[in-house]
């Protein structure tokens, strides 16, 4: 595993006043008294420890083994081949001329980097050709990495822990993205970096989801808030409120799937973000957008219908291990520039990482 997390002191917490359901709606008070926790997966109260931290800390992973790092970087590359087969032919044996950089335009075109992107960095790049008298293709090439390193590097955040107590985190996205399975993935991370975690199905429509979420919740020994149908604003504000009678660290909840066009799920959504935000004031404290990684150019809109919406903190970039193009995250830079937390090339729990700018972009090149 990777070093991805960075905790921050936490400031003192008042004494938690005593609940009381949301007014959002009148019919929260009673959906809340009848969502369940899964009793035989509920941990311990946090300790102390986890909690009172010195001076701001960077949370370091063991190191991870050359061979696993090997395996990583080539399930990443396999995963961004699609791009990189276009991008690389381009400087074997080529030219400086017109023709290389049409070509280059062309191939970060079809990688859906986007137009803006795409504008930018060949300005750039012939820029830099210029001011540094570069004549070889293994240059351009150098130069061509250094300026997506560049653009994708503001990318590149840790998640910081400890900040609130909870954290709530507020998990999003289109159906089939994968926000479940990385939910499953996100807590077993937590808890490798001692934080206890609890779990909200707020995806209160389909069955599997929860049934799913409640899996992982048993595999990690978490606990799980569930319903079988209801309000998921819920759901999720009775989450929050047993996360703080616990004193859990984390507290995620996952959201029905739905498309940005369609508005009456993205108001629940917003209705959703609000009565979190009558369980405690300041959450939820990270919003988090999940893409399928080979959506393309429509992942793009989805960034932006949900950031209007939510005002996303963070994405999580999953299954790069498919035919995706990668390109798009330069798209992403050039809008948006939201965080990109994680990415991941495979099911496997190791299969979700941080963003690192520089292996991506080696990936893209390679």
């Amino acid at each position: 595993m990777f070093s991805f997390f960075k905790k921050k002191p936490k400031p003192e917490v008042a004494p938690l006043p005593e609940s009381s359901a949301p007014t959002e709606s009148p019919q929260i008070e009673a959906v809340v008294a009848t969502a369940v926790a899964t009793p035989s997966s509920a941990p311990p109260a946090a300790p102390a420890a986890l909690i009172e931290l010195p001076a701001e800390t960077e949370i370091v992973s063991a190191p991870v083994a050359a061979e696993q790092k090997r395996s990583w970087l080539s399930r990443l590359k396999t995963g961004l081949s699609k791009t990189s087969s276009n991008l690389s032919i381009l400087f074997v044996g080529a030219k400086i001329d017109d023709d290389l950089y049409e070509e280059l335009e062309s191939a970060l075109l079809v990688s859906d980097a986007g137009v803006d992107a795409t504008h930018f960095l060949l300005n750039a790049l012939k820029k830099k050709v210029k001011e540094d008298k570069l004549t070889e293709a293994a240059q351009v090439k150098a130069a061509l990495r250094s300026l997506l390193i560049d653009l994708l590097s503001p990318l590149q955040k840790p998640l910081v822990l400890d900040q609130h107590q909870p954290l709530v985190m507020m998990i999003a996205g289109v159906n089939g993205a994968g926000k479940t399975t990385t939910i499953g993935k996100l807590a077993k991370h937590l808890q490798a970096h001692q934080q206890s975690v609890l779990l909200a199905a707020g995806d209160t429509f389909r069955a599997a989801a929860r049934e799913q979420l409640t899996i992982w919740g048993e595999r990690n020994n978490v606990t799980v808030i569930a319903q079988e149908s209801g309000d998921p604003a819920a759901v999720a504000f009775d989450a929050v409120h047993s996360a703080q009678a616990r004193g859990t660290n984390v507290v995620m909840v996952d959201t029905a799937g739905r498309l940005p066009t369609q508005l009456h799920l993205m108001d629940e959504l917003k209705k959703i973000k609000r009565v979190i935000g009558k369980g405690m004031a300041s959450a939820p404290h990270e919003i988090l957008l999940v893409i399928d990684g080979n959506t393309g150019q429509n992942a793009l809109a989805q960034v932006k219908a949900f950031d209007d919406a939510l005002g996303l903190t963070g994405l999580v970039i999953t299954k790069l291990d498919g035919t995706a193009k990668g390109g798009v995250l330069a798209a992403i830079a050039t809008t948006r520039a939201i965080p990109v937390y994680f990415i991941g090339v495979g099911e496997r729990i190791e299969d979700l990482q941080p963003f690192d700018a520089a292996d991506f972009v080696d990936a893209l090149l390679s």
